[in-house]
Parts: C-alpha cells; sequence; structure tokens
C-alpha cells in the first residue's frame, strides 16, 4: 500500500505574501542599554575640540615653540577634525 502524502503547511514560504518572520526578513531589537555611549565619550570630545582650538590659537599667537609652525596648524586641524567625527558617532 502507498503512503499517502504529507499534508502541507498552511503558513507559505515562498510567494507574494510571505510573512517576514517566515522569510527572516525582520530586524531583532537591540537592547536598550546597547544605545548609548559611554559617559566618558563626550567629555573626550569636546576635550580634543578645545585642544584643536587652542593649539592653533597659541600657534598664531607664537607662544608655542618654534615660533609660527604648519606643523601645529595641522595638528590642530586634526585633534578638532577627530573630535566632530566622534561628535558624529555620539548617542
Amino acid at each position: 500500500m502507498a503512503k499517502s502524502p504529507a499534508k502541507k503547511s498552511t503558513r507559505k514560504s515562498v510567494g507574494r505574501y510571505v510573512d517576514p518572520q517566515t522569510r527572516g526578513r525582520v530586524t531583532q531589537a537591540r537592547p536598550v542599554g546597547d544605545d548609548h555611549s559611554p559617559h566618558w565619550y563626550g567629555w573626550l570630545i569636546l576635550d580634543l575640540m578645545a585642544f584643536g582650538i587652542l593649539v592653533i590659537l597659541l600657534n598664531y599667537l607664537l607662544v608655542l615653540p618654534g615660533s609660527a609652525s604648519s606643523w601645529y596648524l595641522v595638528l590642530g586641524l586634526v585633534t578638532l577634525f577627530s573630535g566632530f567625527y566622534l561628535a558624529t558617532r555620539y548617542r
């Protein structure tokens, strides 16, 4: 005697109207604690920006050793822009 064909599932696994959970297209929710930056992150941003502005200002006031140097300007701009970069990642 031949076996009867297995009963098909009532939920569709392919096609136009398949629920997102079946297809695996649902983004899992993250825990709430993962959404925040560490407490020191904001201070790091402010410190980098303040240091960059201070180096640029002191360079043009000729206070730093070696007179006015383009390397002091580069140092100030790099730290300033790294502070801006970190600020875009702040949560």
